[in-house]
């Protein structure tokens, strides 16, 4: 047999039938032991106060699928040159299907009878002109309304365009919101959600939310916090702004309903928390700060008279309201408990580093401790066979006992 051979059986046999273990070194030194206990102390802290108590990383975690309803109730009364008129819920609310985000209606401007003709520019400085040269025939400007036909109207020194007219005339907003009353509308949400991991259905109609509670109840953060019918006036100033402002130009606000449920516990403490955030933008900054102020569109409502076709244009200033739902749910699971767990026994590992680091070259006696620590052995002595050992080991032994 070779000694290569015999290296490879002894290697293998080495592989099979032997166990390495590491060696230990017992040092008794205050510094060292002391900066070990510390890091082996704040890595237990990390482990129990941030990964189990703060993240719950004993648990498992499901994100919530939701729905909502919503019903806004409300009239309001307008006495606008004469014209009374009262306006309900189909009135006042876009679109009208009672889903997640809509519009309320808070002020408004009419521009009654338009038709399909020629008429002036409205004199407002964006579209002057001095001739018919600068009015462009066939030409639009951005900042127009209509067809330019390359006439120049001299009573108003503005281009004559072909356009529904009259122009709508819309440099005064009211003030104060012609539905100013709105600030006393109610709205009703109802949000479902389910956590499908878990197989658990919640809804903010939660245990003692009947229907003898809701009759009587308006959301109010302090004392009825589960209500799900909220003033509009709350809703703005929870928010952090001002009704009066807002109803005037427009604006938006978010409504957020977060559910964080731990499933380990009793599933009536599983229940939503309503938040409520402006996003018209900063309620400390001034309008004249902001480059497009409020929130506003238009709709028409078109209809025949003496076969012309007509229309009544609407500029609405009104609230948005963006319903979000967010839902998070946990309950405790074996898998991310042992993962934690064992991510948490290996980062101890960090303490045996830097021990060593301080040992081996900042204590006194480095030198003392490295002896201690590691074993050298020549270079090439793992390459002799065994039997060839044995015999040198034996000629060592007879020499120190002739010498003795």
């Amino acid at each position: 047999m070779t000694v290569g051979s015999s290296y490879i059986t002894e290697a293998l046999s080495n592989f099979f039938f032997e166990y390495e273990t590491p060696r230990q070194v017992l040092v008794r030194n205050r510094r060292v032991g002391v900066v070990c206990r510390l890091i082996q102390l704040g890595v237990l802290a990390y482990i129990i106060g941030w990964v189990f108590i703060y993240e719950k990383g004993y648990q498992t975690v499901d994100i919530a699928i939701g729905s909502v309803f919503t019903k806004m109730k409300g009239v309001a009364y307008t006495d606008i040159s004469g014209e009374e008129r009262v306006w309900d819920v189909s009135d006042y609310v876009y679109p009208d299907q009672g889903g997640e985000s809509f519009v309320i209606m808070t002020n408004f401007i009419i521009t009654d009878g338009q038709t399909q003709s020629m008429c002036p520019e409205l004199p407002d400085g964006k579209n002057t002109c001095n001739s018919d040269a600068d009015c462009t025939k066939g030409q639009f400007k951005r900042t127009g309304n209509g067809h330019m036909t390359g006439k120049c109207v001299n009573t108003t020194n503005t281009c004559e365009i072909m356009s529904w007219c009259p122009i709508e005339d819309d440099r005064t907003i009211p003030n104060p919101p012609l539905l100013s009353v709105a600030e006393n509308f109610t709205l009703f949400i109802k949000n479902s959600i389910t956590f499908p991991a878990f197989g658990v259905v919640r809804s903010n109609l939660v245990e003692g939310v009947d229907q003898r509670y809701i009759k009587k109840c308006l959301y109010d953060p302090d004392e009825h916090q589960l209500c799900p019918i909220f003033r509009l006036g709350d809703i703005v100033r929870l928010s952090g702004f001002n009704f009066s402002q807002m109803a005037g130009v427009g604006g938006a606000i978010g409504i957020l309903i977060e559910w964080e449920c731990n499933l380990d516990l009793s599933l009536q403490r599983c229940i939503p928390k309503y938040g409520f955030h402006g996003l018209y933008g900063n309620a400390k900054e001034g309008e004249s700060s902001q480059a497009s102020v409020g929130y506003n569109f238009r709709t028409a409502k078109y209809y025949m008279e003496d076969k012309v076709e007509k229309r009544t244009l609407m500029k609405i200033f009104g609230i948005r309201i963006d319903i979000v739902v967010h839902g998070l749910a946990r309950k405790f699971d074996i898998i991310p408990t042992l993962t934690a767990i064992g991510s948490g026994v290996g980062i101890f590992g960090v303490a045996t580093v830097v021990c060593d680091l301080v040992l081996l070259n900042l204590v006194p006696k480095k030198d003392f401790y490295k002896n201690m620590k590691f074993k050298y052995t020549a270079t090439g002595a793992l390459l002799q066979d065994k039997p060839q050992r044995d015999k040198e080991e034996k000629k060592n032994k007879k020499k120190k006992k002739n010498n003795t």
